[in-house]
């Protein structure tokens, strides 16, 4: 089977509103329009996919396993707009975790790229067709690691990234889009996929 580009989306901010260190199902708000935008993506043949850090693991702030809950209830909230995410990566570690176990210089933290590398392989993607959609430059930053597309949404954090300094980096940067929704119609990514059968 030939790999296929994917749509690589952060969590916090992009998904659902940033709350932070979001532990609990009861406060997953999806970001007005993200739904719909998935929606749009999965009709026009896009594996999405979730790459998120969740440092409040490894800081004892929540378990491991209400992490999935949370996945499982953004999945059960996207189901209701017929969206689906394809699968969920996260990242429980932190150099300073206070937990043990999750203290660690790890290589899937963003803006490492292993939670992408991970995707990937599972999943059979093309890297370099995909695109990474972010409010982060540390989402960009893993984007650009496996040469994906990097589009930075105003939405989360996004609203307080300097793009003029980012792109004094030399960083290539996309497309800066005001949400999700944004980003799918900018980008012109809700079009069938050609090679997408």
């Amino acid at each position: 089977m030939n790999p296929r580009p994917a749509i690589f989306l952060d969590r916090d901010g992009v998904l659902i509103e940033e709350s932070h260190y979001l532990g609990s199902r009861d406060r997953v708000r999806l970001v007005p329009g993200a739904a719909e935008a998935v929606a749009a993506l999965n009709r026009a043949g896009w594996p999405v996919v979730v790459v998120t850090n969740q440092s409040g693991v490894g800081r004892g702030l929540f378990s491991y396993e209400s992490v999935g809950e949370v996945h499982a209830h953004i999945a059960a909230q996207l189901a209701t707009f017929g969206a689906a995410v394809a699968a969920f990566y996260f990242c429980p570690h932190h150099p300073e975790a206070e937990v043990a176990a999750y203290r660690a210089e790890c290589d899937c933290r963003k803006p490492r790229p292993g939670m992408l590398l991970a995707a990937i392989d599972d999943l059979g993607l093309d890297p370099v067709g995909s695109w990474m959609i972010g409010d982060r430059v540390s989402d960009l930053e893993a984007g650009a690691a496996v040469g994906a597309r990097t589009i930075l949404v105003r939405t989360g954090y996004g609203c307080r990234v300097d793009t003029a300094a980012l792109d004094r980096t030399g960083f290539n940067l996309e497309l800066v889009a005001a949400d999700l929704a944004d980003a799918v119609a900018k980008c012109g990514l809700a079009e069938p996929l050609k090679h997408v059968a």
